[in-house]
C-alpha cells in the first residue's frame, strides 16, 4: 500500500497540483487544457497503446478475451445504470442530463489516467497496455457513440425541427479517432502474426513517455477552471463511479474466473475517476456542466483513498 501511494497516487496529486495552480495563477487557462488533451487524445495516448500492444503475442490476447467480455459488460452495464437513475429517479433532468451523467459517471478516465495509475503499481508490461486498450475502446468505441446518440435523440425531442442525424454517425466519428483506431490496428497486427521491428519503437516512444504526465497536468487546468458545486446527484454520480462499478468489475471478474492479475488491473481501472471525455462534451452541448463537473472533482479526490481500498479488497476475494 506504501509503494502504491507513494508511486501511483502522490506523483499524480502532485502533476494535477501543478496544473490547477498553473491555471489560477493565469499561465493556463481551459482552452489550453483543450489542446492539450488533443495532444493526448490523438498522439500521445494512440502511440502509447499502440507501440504497448503490438509487442504482445496472439496467446496473450487470447488470455484477455475474458478481460474483453468482462470489461464490455460490467463497465456498459454500469454506463445504462447510471443513465436510468439520473433519467427516471431525477424529474428535472432531461434524457441529455442523464447522457452526459452517463458518459461522467458511467465511464473510467482511461485515457488521461490509465498508465499514470497502473504502470507504477502493475509494471510497464504489454498486459498493462492491453487491459487500457481494451478498457478504452470499450469506452471511446462503445460509450461515447452510446452517449451521443442517446443526447442526440433527447436533444431531437425537445428540439422537433433540428434535422434527425443518423444513429451511425457517433459509432463512425469515434472509429475515426487514433484513440480507438491504433490499439484496433495494434491488435490486428498480433494476431496476423506479424512482428513488430524493435528498431520502430524509440519513434513512437517518445511522444508516449508524454501521455500520462500531460494528461494529468492538463486534468489539473481544467479543474481550475471550473466552478464546483456538490449536491446530492454529485454525490451519486461519484458512489456509482469509485463504489458500483469497481465492485461489478470485481464481481463478474471472479464468475468468469478471469487471471488475477488482470482482474486486479482492470478493478483498479474501474475504480478510476470519471471520464474527462464526458466534461468536454458537457461543455461543447452546454449540458449538465457544473454537476458533472462537480462529481468528477469529488471522484478524483476520492480516488486516493478508493484506490489502494479496491486492490487490498480485490486481494481479499481472491484469497477466498
Amino acid at each position: 500500500m506504501e509503494h502504491i501511494i507513494l508511486y501511483a497516487i502522490v506523483p499524480i496529486i502532485v502533476v494535477m497540483l501543478a496544473g490547477f495552480i498553473s491555471g489560477k495563477k493565469g499561465i493556463f487557462n481551459g482552452d489550453d487544457a483543450k489542446k492539450f488533451n488533443k495532444v493526448v487524445l490523438d498522439y500521445a495516448l494512440p502511440a502509447a497503446l499502440f507501440v504497448s500492444i503490438v509487442q504482445a503475442s496472439r496467446e496473450d490476447l487470447a488470455k484477455d478475451l475474458k478481460l474483453t467480455l468482462v470489461s464490455l459488460i460490467g463497465i456498459m452495464g454500469c454506463f445504462m445504470l447510471v443513465y436510468f437513475i439520473f433519467r427516471y429517479c431525477f424529474k428535472k433532468n432531461t434524457g441529455a442530463d442523464a447522457a452526459v451523467s452517463a458518459l461522467i459517471s458511467g465511464s473510467p478516465t482511461i485515457g488521461f489516467l490509465g498508465f499514470a495509475v497502473l504502470e507504477p503499481i502493475f509494471g510497464t508490461t504489454p498486459a498493462v497496455a492491453l487491459v487500457v486498450a481494451i478498457v478504452g475502446i470499450v469506452v471511446n468505441a462503445v460509450g461515447i457513440p452510446v452517449g451521443l446518440s442517446l443526447m442526440n435523440a433527447s436533444l431531437a425531442e425537445t428540439n422537433p425541427n433540428k434535422k434527425k442525424e443518423s444513429a451511425w454517425k457517433p459509432v463512425i466519428h469515434a472509429l475515426e479517432q487514433p484513440v480507438a483506431w491504433a490499439p484496433i490496428l495494434a491488435v490486428i497486427l498480433v494476431l496476423c502474426g506479424l512482428k513488430w521491428p524493435a528498431e520502430l519503437s524509440p519513434s513512437f516512444d517518445l511522444i508516449a513517455k508524454a501521455n500520462a504526465s500531460l494528461a494529468v497536468f492538463s486534468a489539473g487546468i481544467t479543474l481550475s477552471a471550473i466552478t464546483i458545486t456538490i449536491n446530492w446527484q454529485a454525490i451519486l454520480g461519484s458512489i456509482m463511479k469509485m463504489i458500483i462499478m469497481p465492485a461489478v468489475v470485481l464481481i463478474l471478474g471472479l464468475l468468469f474466473h478471469m487471471d488475477p492479475f488482470n482482474l486486479k488491473m482492470l478493478v483498479v481501472a474501474a475504480a478510476l475517476p470519471p471520464a474527462f471525455s464526458g466534461i468536454i462534451i458537457a461543455d461543447e452541448y452546454d449540458t449538465y456542466v457544473a454537476t458533472g463537473t462537480s462529481s468528477l472533482t469529488l471522484s478524483v479526490i476520492l480516488f486516493i483513498g478508493f484506490c489502494p481500498l479496491w486492490i487490498w479488497l480485490t486481494d481479499l476475494a481472491l484469497a477466498a
